[in-house]
């Protein structure tokens, strides 16, 4: 499997051998323990990582990998990333101190359920029921999350496949209420209703 890592003007390829990804489960845990203890990102210390911070994470001690030319470091965090966000095929790494704002980067939904994926034009033309699109424009649309002190959100852009952050907002409601018209605009393209 590879990764493609973005650190400033420079692209790489890490290369991650799949039994790399089996082997390499235990040391994986130790990381996912070390985290349950809480993160300092930045100037935030979050309590509890979810999966988007903890790839974060491993984004930094990549970075810091690259840095030292630590190649099973290297290897072995790109590693983490692919098996903890599965479908994602980049990451383009902060390197400003805030690893809060490093992206994680997807080419396609990853398998997506229930049928194989379809052009982008078949599907707006291909119209889904109530539930169907309700479930889909939830996949579509994450749920909001702080970056330092803003909330934000993504939506999965539908003809790129890749993820599209919000602007920052103040609030969490603020941030709650932008995701939940981002959602119903993903649920009226998912059905063939325009508002």
């Amino acid at each position: 499997m590879k990764l493609n890592v973005i650190v400033d003007e420079r692209a790489l390829t890490v290369d991650v051998p799949p039994h790399m990804l089996h082997e390499a489960e235990d040391f994986y845990r130790t990381m996912d323990h070390d985290m349950d203890r809480g993160w300092q990102m930045g100037p935030e210390f979050i309590e509890n990582p979810d999966k988007l911070q903890r790839c974060q994470i491993a984004a930094n001690k990549l970075l810091t990998s690259l840095s030292a030319a630590n190649e099973t470091m290297i290897t072995l965090m790109a590693g983490y990333i692919l098996k903890r966000l599965p479908g994602v095929t980049g990451v383009r790494i902060d390197t400003g101190g805030e690893m809060l704002h490093t992206e994680l980067l997807y080419d396609k939904p990853a398998s997506p359920p229930p049928a194989p994926a379809p052009a982008p034009a078949a599907a707006r033309a291909q119209k889904l029921g109530k539930l169907e699109a309700m479930e889909q424009a939830g996949k579509d649309v994450t749920k909001v999350y702080q970056v330092g002190k803003t909330w934000r959100f993504a939506v999965r852009d539908l003809k790129t496949g890749e993820w599209l952050e919000s602007g920052p907002m103040d609030t969490e409601q603020e941030a709650y209420e932008k995701r939940m018209r981002a959602y119903k605009r993903r649920l009226d393209e998912l059905t063939g209703q325009q508002s």
